[in-house]
C-alpha cells in the first residue's frame, strides 16, 4: 500500500500502481468523470499515470490552471488530427496550450489557407472529439521517432527531435494521429464538445526569420457548449472595451510613426487624467512620509553597469548615446532605481533617518520588438509610478506591510476590488538568472510571505517569477470580464544596496547596509490606464473623468443662460463643457451618450425662468429638475474619493 495525500492535506491509503482516475473515483464518480490530470508531487501528469510510491496528488479539473492548459494542449492534437484527415500532406511545427486556448503551426505546402476554411475544420474536430478516442501515451527510441517522421515526411519534428535526448522521447496516439509529445493529455477526446478557430497568422519556423514561415491556427475549445457562447460573448464585449478603440473616440491618447512606434502622445484629455492618477497618488504618498524627487532621462552606462541592469537587459535596451568625448556612452533610463540609489548616497544616513522614502513618476525607456508592443499595455516608453524605501533590516516586513496599504487603497478608490497577491520567488534550480547571496534572498523571500499572511491577502506562490534582484509581491487584478493584469508591484531587494555600497551608522556606531523595498502601486501609468479603460469601458470614476457633465442648450436662445450654468459649476471645481453646436437635442444627447460624459443638463425656456437645469445622466437617462446648487451638491457628494 502507498500513501497519497491530498491538498486539504487528508492521506489516503491504495495499492501500489494506483492512478488519478481511479482516487478521484475512490471520493466520487462526479468527481471522477470531471477529472483531466493530475499534479503528482509537483509535476502534472496523465490521469491514467500509475503512482508507486507515497505522494502528493492534486486532481485537476477545468477548474485549474494546469487542467486547462491539459485540455487545450490536447485539443491542439486533435486539431491538427482534423487538419491531416482534410488536408492529406500537411506537416507540422508545435501546438501548445497558450493562455486563452492553444494553437499549431503548419505547413500546408502550396496548397492556400485562410479563415474561410475554418467551419469544415471545426465540424471535423467535432466528428472526431466525439469518437472518444483515447490518448495514448508510448515511449520511443530516438532511432524509431527519426524512422517514424522520416517516412511521413515532416522536417519540423524531425528538427525537434534532433535536440532530444534518447530515452526521454514518447509520442501520443489519439484515432489515427500520432504526435512527438511529453504530455500530459486529458484521457479522451470526448472531454471536448466546443470548439471556435479564433485566427490565422504567419509565424517563422523556431521564430527565425530566415526560416520557412508556417501558418499559426488559433483555436479555443470547452467542455460545454455555453461556456464557449459565454466566451464570445466575452470576446465581443472586450472589442467595445478595447482601450486604443476608447482611448480615440474618447480623444485620450494617439500614436504617430514620425514620433515612433510604442511612443503614445497624450492628448488634453488624456493628460487631464493622467495629471488626476498623479495629483491622487502624490497626495496619498505625501501622507504616508514619501519625498518626491526628480532624475534624469538619460544615465551614464556605468551607473547601470553598477547596478546589473546593463548585463541583464542591455542588448535589448535601446542603443547607447554616444557623446563627442572619446568613449563616454549614456543610455535611455530603464530603471529609476539606480539613481535613486544615487540620491541616497549624497550625503551620510543614520539609523534614524530610516526609513527614507523616494518616490518619482518617472518615464523610462526599453526596446521592444515591434510585433509585442500594444496600445498602451505594451510600449517603448512609459511612467512608472515609482517609489524606492531605505530602511534597517528590522523594519522591512513594516514598510513592506504599509506598501500593501497604500496599493490597496488605490485599488479600492478605482473599483478594483478582485484581485490576487501573486508572491513571486527565484527559480532556485537557475540561480545563474539572478544576482544577490542566498542567504540575502531567503531573507528577502521570509519577509514578503510574512507580511502577505499577516494582511490576510489571497495569495499564489509562483517560482521563477522574481526580479533578477529580489523577490516580489505582484497584483494580479481581474477587471471586469474576469481577465487577469499584473498592475501592482513591491519587491525587496537586498542586492542594490551592496552594489552600489549604500550605508547607514547604526546605533553601535558601525556602517550597516540598508534593505529596499521598490514599489509601483499603479506599475505604469500607461498600462494603468489602458487596463482601467476597459475595466470600466471608458465610464471612468466620477472624480476621475475628464469632463464631469456637458451643458446641451435647446437652442442658441438659451446659450447665455448655459454659459452662466457652465461659470457657476466650474467656480465650484466641477469640470464641463457647453455644446454650442446648431444641432437638434436629440443629436447632442446621442453625441454626449457617446462620449461617455457623465451629466447632461439640458437647458430650454423653463429652466431658464426657473433657474433650474433638467439632468439625464449617462446610461440611465432622466433625473429630474435641479436648482444649480442642488446639481453642484449632487455632484460634490459623488466625487469624494
Amino acid at each position: 500500500m502507498i500513501k497519497i495525500t491530498l491538498p486539504n492535506g487528508s492521506t489516503r491509503e491504495y495499492e501500489k500502481g494506483v492512478n488519478a482516475h481511479q482516487i478521484a473515483l475512490s471520493i466520487s464518480e462526479g468527481l471522477a468523470r470531471n477529472v483531466l490530470a493530475a499534479v503528482v508531487d509537483g509535476k502534472v501528469v496523465d490521469s491514467c499515470m500509475a503512482i508507486d510510491a507515497d505522494a502528493s496528488v492534486k486532481l485537476l479539473t477545468w477548474n485549474d490552471v494546469d487542467g486547462k492548459s491539459t485540455f487545450w494542449h490536447s485539443s491542439a492534437h486533435l486539431l491538427a488530427e482534423a487538419l491531416e484527415a482534410l488536408y492529406p500532406g500537411t506537416k507540422f511545427g508545435i501546438g501548445p496550450a497558450i493562455e486563452t486556448g492553444f494553437y499549431y503551426d503548419v505547413d500546408f505546402g502550396d496548397r492556400e489557407f485562410s479563415s474561410d476554411d475554418f467551419k469544415k475544420i471545426e465540424d471535423k474536430f467535432l466528428e472526431l472529439a466525439r469518437t472518444k478516442a483515447e490518448f495514448k501515451k508510448e515511449a520511443i527510441s530516438k532511432a524509431d521517432a527519426i524512422k517514424y517522421f522520416e517516412e511521413k515526411g515532416d522536417e519540423y519534428k524531425l528538427d525537434l527531435i534532433k535536440d532530444l535526448e534518447d530515452g526521454k522521447i514518447t509520442f501520443y496516439t489519439q484515432g489515427k494521429f500520432t504526435d512527438l509529445c511529453r504530455g500530459p493529455h486529458i484521457p479522451n477526446t470526448s472531454f471536448i464538445k466546443a470548439i471556435k478557430l479564433m485566427n490565422v497568422a504567419g509565424a517563422y519556423w523556431r521564430g527565425d526569420e530566415s526560416r520557412k514561415q508556417l501558418t499559426r491556427i488559433y483555436g479555443v475549445t470547452f467542455p460545454k457548449q455555453s461556456e464557449l457562447t459565454e466566451y464570445l460573448h466575452m470576446i465581443e464585449e472586450a472589442k467595445k472595451r478595447d482601450h486604443r478603440k476608447l482611448g480615440k473616440e474618447l480623444e485620450l491618447f494617439t500614436f504617430s510613426e514620425k514620433v515612433g512606434m510604442g511612443l503614445p502622445l497624450w492628448l488634453p484629455k488624456g493628460t487631464a487624467l493622467r495629471e488626476r492618477l498623479v495629483s491622487f497618488l502624490a497626495k496619498a504618498q505625501q501622507k504616508a512620509g514619501y519625498e518626491q524627487v526628480i532624475t534624469p532621462h538619460i544615465g551614464h552606462k556605468d551607473l547601470y553597469v553598477t547596478s546589473g541592469h546593463y548585463d541583464k537587459y542591455g542588448a535589448d535596451s535601446f542603443q547607447p548615446i554616444k557623446t563627442p568625448h572619446e568613449g563616454e556612452e549614456f543610455f535611455l533610463k530603464p530603471m529609476n532605481c539606480p539613481h535613486h540609489c544615487e540620491i541616497y548616497k549624497f550625503k551620510p544616513r543614520s539609523y534614524k533617518d530610516l526609513p527614507i522614502r523616494l518616490a518619482e513618476f518617472g518615464t523610462v525607456y526599453r526596446y521592444e520588438q515591434s510585433g509585442e508592443l500594444h496600445g498602451l499595455t505594451r510600449v517603448r516608453g512609459f511612467t512608472q509610478d515609482d517609489a524606492h524605501l531605505f530602511c534597517r533590516p528590522d523594519q522591512v516586513k513594516e514598510e513592506f506591510k504599509k506598501v500593501i496599504d497604500l496599493v490597496l487603497y488605490v485599488f479600492k478608490a478605482l473599483g478594483f476590488e478582485n484581485y490576487t497577491a501573486q508572491v513571486s520567488l527565484r527559480d532556485s534550480d537557475n540561480k545563474s538568472k539572478y544576482i544577490g547571496s542566498d542567504e540575502n534572498w531567503d531573507l528577502a523571500e521570509s519577509a514578503i510571505i510574512e507580511a502577505a499572511a499577516e494582511k490576510n491577502l489571497t495569495t499564489v506562490v509562483e517560482t521563477g517569477e522574481a526580479a533578477f534582484y529580489g523577490p516580489k509581491l505582484d497584483f494580479m487584478v481581474k477587471d471586469a470580464l474576469g481577465r487577469k493584469w499584473q498592475l501592482g508591484t513591491i519587491q525587496v531587494d537586498y542586492n542594490l544596496p551592496e552594489r552600489f555600497e549604500l550605508e547607514y551608522t547604526g546605533s553601535d556606531n558601525q556602517k550597516h547596509r540598508p534593505v529596499m523595498i521598490h514599489r509601483a502601486p499603479f506599475g505604469s501609468l500607461e498600462r494603468f490606464v489602458a487596463v482601467l479603460i476597459e475595466h470600466c469601458a471608458g465610464n471612468f470614476p466620477l472624480w476621475l473623468t475628464p469632463e464631469q457633465f456637458i451643458v446641451l442648450p435647446i437652442s442658441e436662445k438659451y446659450e447665455e443662460y448655459g454659459k452662466k450654468v457652465l461659470e457657476s459649476l466650474n467656480n465650484s471645481d466641477i469640470r464641463g463643457l457647453i455644446d454650442f453646436r446648431d444641432e437638434k437635442i436629440g443629436r447632442k444627447i446621442r453625441d454626449a451618450e457617446v462620449k461617455k460624459i457623465p451629466f447632461m443638463l439640458i437647458i430650454g425656456e423653463k429652466e431658464m425662468e426657473d433657474g433650474t437645469v433638467s439632468v439625464r445622466k449617462h446610461g440611465e437617462g432622466d433625473q429630474g429638475s435641479m436648482s444649480i446648487e442642488e446639481f453642484s451638491s449632487h455632484l460634490q457628494k459623488q466625487i469624494l474619493v
